[in-house]
């Protein structure tokens, strides 16, 4: 299968590899030169969730959310007085 060279550089990926690739327009690609050959890469794009997932392991949210909150309930006391 071939691609084509625009007379701006830009590299045309031919539709079935895009879409077996999930290359979508704006998706970023990570390009090396291997020998005389070029090697494209797209980047896979983590969803937000999956960066999340694990971030917060052995830390108990749910305490430090409750102490945030009475700590908040106390200055607003205090500003009251």
């Amino acid at each position: 299968m071939q691609g084509k060279v625009t007379s701006k550089g830009q590299l045309v990926i031919p539709k079935r590899i895009r879409d077996r690739l999930g290359i979508a327009p704006g998706t970023e690609v990570h390009i090396e030169v291997v020998g005389d050959k070029i090697l494209l890469e797209p980047i896979k794009v983590r969803s937000p969730l999956e960066a999340l997932y694990g971030r917060f392991a052995g830390t108990d949210l749910l305490s430090d959310l409750e102490a945030e909150h009475k700590e908040e309930l106390r200055a607003d006391e205090t500003r009251r007085a």
